[in-house]
């Protein structure tokens, strides 16, 4: 998103009462983020072939989009001719410096 993105008018979107008076405007829709999750969870699945997955969330912020990833990549899996196994794990950094 460019520095002089003015984003979308937040009358366009369910806002839920609680946010109402906060938001200005909606930089990133949720359907576009929904829509390139699935995309990703797409490449993947593409990239990774036959070949065991191994996920890796980094705790503490990353947990929501992790499973919505996953989710994807789940039905992906469930759909396809071929199984891929996924392994999940978790970590949590001290430091990201």
């Amino acid at each position: 998103i460019k520095d002089e993105e003015s984003g979308y008018n937040k009358n366009l979107f369910c806002i839920p009462k609680h946010y109402e008076e906060d938001l200005e405007r909606v930089f990133i829709p949720h359907g576009l983020i929904t829509d390139r999750t699935e995309r990703l969870a797409r490449d993947i699945m593409q990239d990774m072939g036959s070949h065991h997955i191994v996920a890796l969330c980094v705790l503490k912020g990353g947990y929501k989009f992790f499973a919505d990833l996953l989710d994807h990549i789940k039905v992906l899996n469930q759909n396809s001719d071929k199984s891929v196994p996924i392994t999940v794990d978790f970590v949590r950094i001290k430091n990201y410096c």
